[in-house]
């Protein structure tokens, strides 16, 4: 076991920075600009140490200073502290970036908008290892076993957490180009209910609101298929068998193809946002700030 260090016989820790740029610069002033502070300050971080030690750090030498033997002697040993301390912050974020970040998020989101961003993230901070998990039912972040997330939320989360809206829970109906033709070339959203229509069995009421917001009318008892993703949802829609209601910009690509597309422009816009999570003492995690910012920057160019 290693002995303890008696604190009591340094000088103020804060103060060192200010002697140490002092000292390099021979100057307070230019000391005070590299540490944006104010000339009496540094000047009082000097006398501080000073005052610990019983010593005279600095003589005025005209309208500059000069170290004296004293304050010669104990710079490099600041120095030396100073650039083994900043090794050991750097070992620290090396550390922290070899530790694997656990990112979730939801099948579909999983599938149609984060991985299919994770490799140019990757490509681009090749120091950050991810791990990606899925989950079908649970809407809730887990904060137990992940660091960040991509989640829906109808109200923004406790103050416990970090939260980032990006972009609005909006819903409106895909299908394959063969359906959209089949309901003639100006359909109606009642002309929907003439065709397969499928419901995500953790959003059943979705098809309600969005033919209330329609202004049309829609019988909650009505036949629909129900399946457990959206992802499921809209291979059926891409395969020509059914029409598939999305939630967010998981289309995106499918719409610009052609491979999908919208039969009415009409959009219904819900309480709630998706957006990133993360617990908020964690946020400036150097691994989840640089995941959160580059996803926060690709959710902006696509808006």
């Amino acid at each position: 076991m290693q002995n303890k260090i008696d604190l009591r016989k340094l000088p103020p820790l804060k103060s060192l920075k200010g002697f140490e740029a002092a000292t390099r610069h021979q100057s307070i002033r230019e000391a005070a600009d590299e540490l944006c502070l104010t000339h009496p300050a540094v000047s009082h971080q000097v006398q501080l140490i000073e005052e610990a030690l019983g010593v005279t750090l600095f003589a005025q030498d005209g309208r500059r200073i000069v170290s004296t033997e004293e304050g010669r002697v104990l710079y490099p040993y600041v120095r030396a502290a100073f650039e083994s301390l900043l090794e050991g912050v750097e070992a620290a974020h090396r550390h922290a970036l070899d530790k694997p970040l656990r990112v979730q998020t939801y099948v579909t989101a999983s599938i149609r908008w984060m991985a299919r961003r994770v490799p140019q993230f990757l490509q681009d901070n090749p120091q950050v290892k991810l791990v990606l998990s899925t989950c079908a039912v649970d809407w809730e972040f887990d904060d137990v076993h992940a660091d960040v997330g991509l989640v829906y939320c109808e109200t923004p989360p406790s103050n416990k957490y970090h939260w980032v809206p990006l972009f609005d829970y909006a819903l409106f109906p895909v299908c394959s180009p063969q359906m959209a033709a089949s309901m003639g070339p100006n359909p109606t959203a009642a002309d929907l209910l003439t065709k397969p229509l499928i419901a995500i069995n953790t959003e059943v009421r979705n098809w309600q609101t969005w033919f209330d917001s329609a202004g049309a009318k829609f019988d909650p008892d009505s036949s629909y298929l129900v399946v457990d993703t959206l992802a499921v949802a809209l291979e059926m829609a891409l395969n020509n068998e059914a029409i598939a209601l999305v939630n967010g910009p998981f289309v995106d690509q499918d719409l610009a193809s052609g491979r999908l597309v919208r039969p009415l422009a009409h959009t219904a816009v819900c309480p709630g946002e998706w957006g990133l999570i993360c617990r908020k003492e964690l946020k400036e995690n150097l691994r989840i700030r640089t995941f959160m910012d580059w996803m926060i920057q690709s959710a902006a160019q696509v808006r």
